[in-house]
């Protein structure tokens, strides 16, 4: 764990409250000015909008008129007029999976590649990584921006790396045992991945690893998940935050105290909209995150809606020393909430229920229906061990029953035997299976 005293940076990553509103202010001033002089997208949505730079002086400005940056104008605009910069002077770019279309970009200078390595390594040092650690990254180091986070940072911070990427969970096993690995990073659920293949293997990872210490993001994961991997591991699981459109990881993280994520508030300037009306929210009051760049160089970015759900901590001060603001974990996605028969519900709520239950595996899938006039909800989940019918029964009755408890929704259940669904070696676990979708 690290100690309180532990910081990349100190002097910055504990500024007082008036000195960061001070540079939020300078920055935001900046940015403005940039993104009115140098992006065409920009330019142009202020044109529209018939916005002058004398109209711009503080993000209230900006807000009274309704104005976001969302992915769909960054589609739009695919792939350099979000630019702000000559394209000569890209050193490097990230992209989403564009899974549902067209990705969106995460452009970056070599003043940007610079300053992500500085936040990601402020996150990491958060999180226990020092200098004498072999710190191994298994997220991808491609397009997908979350390998090359951890790397940026870890490069700052001047410790051994160990760039395994995606995939190939023995061999990542094995350059854990080889190399002495004592940190690693990983997409949430591919550490309860890891954990699996060890065990199959016959090996256990707190006794013959030396991985101590963890930081995991790129999912929604609960507290019931962080128990699991701390048993699995022998770690205190760390959680950062971040997406491309920003940089990605290192834009937050949660400290030693475990509660709430601090924010770089001299990078970004952070705001809570409700996600219906676009209005802000008041103080400690759940909403969408909307995040503006303040440091940004080749795609600066204004009012951006994240779609991820939290809310803004009151407390202005933490244990761990540092004074920039927390959120609270994301909560869900503003486009995660599922609808069944009129009744909303976050997936996040089944999995807590789900992994609360000792008997039952990390591994679990959910498929929507339509049945008749009525949706239909399956969720098959894994049982940790071989269960008997009769446990099984009783167990799945208990789970259908505080499902309903909580969400108002009573769903068919069915408890696997263990290893019965698929497994995914790179990339995000796809839980979710809407085949109402697929309907005429």
């Amino acid at each position: 764990m690290p100690q309180q005293d532990s910081y990349f940076n100190r002097s910055l990553e504990r500024l007082f409250p008036d000195e960061l509103e001070q540079i939020q202010e300078r920055k935001f001033k900046e940015t403005i000015q940039r993104a009115y002089d140098r992006s065409p997208f920009y330019k142009e949505t202020f044109k529209k909008l018939h916005l002058k730079l004398d109209d711009i002086n503080r993000i209230e400005d900006l807000s009274k008129r309704n104005f976001f940056t969302t992915k769909e104008d960054l589609r739009g605009c695919f792939p350099f007029g979000a630019m702000a910069i000559p394209r000569n002077e890209i050193a490097e770019l990230h992209a989403t999976s564009g899974t549902t279309g067209t990705p969106t970009l995460g452009l970056h200078s070599a003043k940007d590649l610079d300053d992500w390595g500085q936040i990601a390594a402020r996150a990491l040092v958060m999180s226990g990584l020092t200098k004498d650690d072999v710190f191994q990254i298994t997220p991808s180091l491609g397009m997908f921006s979350g390998g090359f986070g951890f790397y940026h940072g870890a490069r700052k911070v001047g410790c051994t790396i160990v760039p395994a990427s995606a995939g190939f969970s023995k061999r990542q096993i094995q350059f854990m045992i080889d190399f002495k690995t004592t940190m690693f990073s990983a997409i949430v659920s591919y550490a309860f991945r890891l954990a699996e293949v060890a065990k199959e293997d016959g090996l256990d990872l707190r006794k013959e690893t030396s991985v101590r210490k963890g930081v995991f993001g790129s999912e929604i994961w609960t507290r019931e998940k962080k128990k699991r991997i701390t048993n699995l591991w022998d770690l205190d699981p760390f959680d950062i935050y971040g997406f491309t459109e920003l940089y990605g990881p290192g834009v937050g993280n949660d400290c030693r105290v475990h509660d709430g994520l601090h924010i770089w508030q001299d990078y970004f300037l952070v705001e809570v909209v409700d996600p219906n009306t676009g209005e802000p929210v008041g103080p400690e009051e759940q909403g969408e995150l909307v995040f503006t760049t303040l440091a940004k160089e080749a795609m600066p970015l204004i009012r951006y809606r994240s779609r991820d759900l939290s809310f803004l901590m009151d407390s202005k001060s933490c244990d761990c020393g540092r004074t920039h603001r927390r959120y609270k974990e994301i909560l869900g996605r503003t486009d995660d909430m599922v609808k069944i028969s009129g009744v909303n519900f976050w997936p996040s709520e089944i999995e807590a229920i789900l992994l609360h239950e000792p008997d039952l595996g990390h591994e679990y899938r959910i498929t929507i229906s339509h049945a008749g006039s009525a949706d239909k909800l399956l969720i098959e989940v894994e049982a940790k061990e071989s269960l008997d019918e009769t446990k099984a029964s009783e167990l799945a009755r208990k789970v259908i029953s505080d499902i309903n408890n909580v969400a108002l929704i009573t769903p068919e259940l069915r408890i696997l035997p263990p290893n019965s669904l698929p497994r995914v070696e790179v990339g995000k676990a796809k839980r979710i299976y809407d085949e109402r979708e697929d309907r005429d």
